[in-house]
This record gives C-alpha cells, structure tokens and sequence, in this order.
C-alpha cells in the first residue's frame, strides 16, 4: 500500500505542476501531507516534515545567501565585460548565444555540484537572454543539459553513491563510460544548435510587427514582468546614484531607473568617482574568483561560504545602512520565491523518507522485472534512469534500488558493474535538474524566472534524448551488452 501511496504522489505531484493546475509551492507540502494521512502517520507529520525541512535548511541558506550575493554582483556590473563580449561574438544571434551558454555550463559544472552551476551560469546569461528578448525556457533547458551530462563525473553525487552502494572504484564505473559521456556532450552542443536555431527563426518572425519582445525600438531593454532571480544588468556611472538600477541598452548606454523608495525624502548616496568605481570592480572580480575557488575546494560548507561571501560583498560595494537596505528590499522578493520552494521539496522527500513510502516503491520496482530480463538489464536501467528522476530520490534509487538490480543482474552473469554504468546515464545526471526531488531544480527554474511545469515540458524530451545517445554510445564502446 505504502508504494502505491508514493507512487500516486508523485503522479499526482507532476500532473498538477505541468498542468499548472496548482502551484508547485502548494503541491510540494500538501500532497505529501495528506499522502501521510492517508496512511496513517498523522501522530509522526511533524517529526517527519522536520526532519526533512532539517535535511534541506543548508541548502535554503546557501540558495538565499548565493542569491543575494550575485544579485549584488549583477547590479553592480560584475557580468557587464562577459555580456557585452557574448553580444559581441553572437552579434545579436540568439543561436550563438545559445550554444555559447552550453559551452559555459559544461565548463562551469565540472566540480559536479548543480547549485553552484546553476547560480553562476544563469546569473551571468539571463541579462543577455532577456537583452535579445530570448525566451528563458531555452536557458533553463540548455544549462539542464549541459549541466546533466557532466553530473557524472566521479565526484559528482550520482557516480560516488554508485560506487559506495556497490562497493567499486571509479575506473570501475565512471572510466568505461567515458565515452559515452563525450557522444552526451556532443548531443548537449547539437541540442543547443537546434534550440538556438529555433529561437533565432521565432525571433525572426516577430520582427517584421516589432522588436523581439523585452527590447524596444530604441535599444532599450524593458522587461515587463518581474523576474524571479535578479535579472536586470546594472552599472554606477559618473553622476549617477549608485542606488540606481540601470538597465544597459544596445549600444551601451544607460538610462536611470528609479530605485525601490526612490522617492521624495529619500537619502541621497552621492556619485561614485569612476576611478573608485575601476577598483571596486576589480575586488568584486578578485573576490567572486575566490568564492568559487572556496566553492570547488570545499574549504568550508557552501552556506558559511556563501553568507560570509555576501557581507563581505554588500559591506564593500553599500557601505551605508541605507544602501544595504535598498538592496536587501529590492532582491527579498527573489530570495523567498527559490527558499520557500527549496523548503517546500524538503516537506515531500521528508514524509516520502520517513514513512518508507521510497523503501517500498524502490521493492515494488525491482518485482516487476521480469527474470526473462534479467540480461537486458543495464539496457533496461540506462534507458529507464532518466524518468525515474523525477520518481525516486538519489539516496532511494542508489541505495534502495540499485543494489537490488546488481545483485538479479549477477544472478543471469551480468557484472554489477555494468549495471552501475548505466544507472549514471540518466538516473539524477541528466534527469536530476528537472526533478522536483532535488533542491537545485528550484534554483534552477527560479532564477530562471520559469514555472517547473514549464521547464519539465519544454526540456524533457531533450534531456531523455541525452541519455538515449549516452545508452547508444556506451552499446557502441563496449560499457555493457545489448
């Protein structure tokens, strides 16, 4: 009954959210809760959600810290140099970009940690996105694969649980795959074509009645709906307030906008001399380098690095309680939006864990398998890990599931081995930022400034068509047999 139950939570879980038929806020705790009433655990409902709320907390703190921290960065022009040479090289292309943000996603995720990925990536290409007037779906989808794809290195979450589950080494699992994984980042780079070269015609097509939506005719960039991430790229000039969001134009010039209490009585910051501003750039360069560097190295855990990071940040570039708290009022919106989703996923997985319910779909999985298919199975398990993500946890499917298909894949002459091979092709790499199991989805779609129904529509498809290529490529080199 209990696997039944999770099941039907999940299912019910994800018609709702693509069919946008409630918020995916509202589903992620109320779904859970009354699948727990259902099941009798209503004296245990709130030792198991905080337990998971417990279990997710760094991570709200590092996502609220880490948007704050490159929001400042934005509004202070940070990103200003990368965007203007991504315009510069796509010369206004949208397919250029496009690609251009798959190559910088494979390059940034190499330390395998989705968050980090995602917030760098989409803070520094969302301006660009939304200067272009290109739809926010294609960037949410091409860094979700790109960032899939290089998920399975072997420090990334997925390949270490599979070898700790089965108790193997990395030349084991992840070297064999190896180029498997280059035919995936091969699809990654034609993906990013294909989608850009759609963008690029659907742009295209708008033309001829006006500017691409979010550009106006004179160069100016507007953005008509509130984003959910900072997305608006600005810059202190010379007489300028440095309170002043800016957003830049075409050409390069910038226009002021009014600020958050920008009003009558307001406090005034007088103009920031440019050679200050020169240097000020610089420590915001010098210092983002060394968080991320901090980042890859794991000197300290990701939510102290990111909240001594911010006041670090916000102490140098708004020295003034009033600008800190002009800044503070204008990004709060942000923060809560992506924490309060992060909070609300850590409801499901709590009660789904705590009850068992992902215990016993795990089994109700594994029975199915007919013994007739027993030596189909890394096939069967590739092809399969993908949608799955959005079923099964990684800590259920590495250390439930997993070891119970290696054990019925040895008793037909299959190495466990090669079933841990085929696992990393889809289960969490190239299925984990779309699944509503994982907190770094909703950082994810949230700075993205996308619903999760949305992106799940739009990329699906691609991301499975990932693992797919990765299946054929490992057939192809010999990872496991057809």
């Amino acid at each position: 009954m209990l696997a039944a139950l999770g099941f039907a939570t999940i299912a019910v879980l994800l018609l709702l959210t693509m069919t946008k038929r409630a918020s995916v806020l509202v589903a992620l705790i109320l779904l859970p809760v009354l699948a727990a009433l259902i099941g009798g655990f209503a004296g245990d409902l709130g030792e198991l959600i905080l337990g998971g709320l417990s279990k997710v907390a760094p991570t709200g703190i590092m996502i609220a810290f880490a948007v704050l921290y490159f929001s400042l960065m934005v509004d202070a022009g940070l990103f200003d140099p990368l965007i203007r040479g991504l315009l510069r090289v796509a010369q206004g292309d949208p397919l250029r970009i496009t690609v251009a943000t798959a190559v910088l996603t494979l390059c940034v995720a190499l330390d395998g940690d989705g968050a980090s990925t995602f917030l760098i990536t989409v803070s520094a290409l969302l301006p660009v996105y939304k200067r272009l007037g290109m739809n926010p779906l294609v960037l949410s989808g091409v860094v979700c694969l790109g960032a899939g794809v290089m998920n399975m290195v072997p420090w990334g979450g997925p390949t270490v649980r599979a070898m700790a589950a089965l108790k193997l080494d990395s030349s084991e699992v992840f070297n064999p795959v190896l180029p498997a994984m280059g035919f995936g980042v091969a699809w990654v780079l034609l993906a990013s074509y294909l989608l850009g070269r759609r963008e690029r015609n659907r742009l295209a097509a708008l033309s001829p009645q006006g500017p691409a939506p979010g550009v106006h005719e004179d160069g100016d960039e507007r953005d008509d709906r509130e984003p959910v991430a900072s997305t608006m790229v600005t810059a202190t000039t010379e007489g300028e307030s440095s309170r002043h969001a800016t957003p830049a134009t075409a050409d390069g010039e910038r226009q002021a906008l009014g600020a958050p209490g920008d009003g009558p009585g307001t406090v005034r910051v007088p103009p920031m001399p440019r050679t200050w501003r020169t240097w000020l750039n610089i420590f915001n360069l010098l210092l983002t380098i060394a968080l991320v560097v901090c980042l890859i190295q794991e000197v300290m855990p990701l939510p102290v690095l990111f909240v001594l990071g911010f006041a670090i940040a916000l102490l140098v570039n708004h020295p003034t309680w009033e600008q800190q708290q002009a800044l503070l009022d204008k990004h709060a919106k942000s923060v809560v939006l992506v924490t309060t989703m992060i909070f609300a996923a850590g409801v499901l997985t709590g009660i789904l864990t705590g009850t068992r319910m992902i215990d016993e779909m795990a089994e109700a999985l594994v029975s199915v398998v007919p013994d007739s298919f027993g030596s189909h199975l890394p096939v069967a398990v590739a092809v399969t890990g993908m949608p799955l993500s959005l079923v099964f946890t990684p800590d259920a499917y590495y250390f439930g599931v997993l070891p119970v298909l290696a054990e019925t894949a040895q008793g037909f002459g299959t190495d466990p081995a090669e079933v841990a091979r085929a696992a990393i092709l889809g289960q969490m790499t190239t299925g984990f930022p779309l699944s509503p199991l994982t907190a770094s989805t909703f950082i994810l779609v949230g700075m993205s400034g996308v619903s999760l129904g949305e992106h799940q529509r739009f990329i699906f498809r691609w991301a499975f068509a990932t693992t797919l290529v990765m299946t054929a490529g490992a057939l192809l080199t010999g990872a496991f047999p057809l």
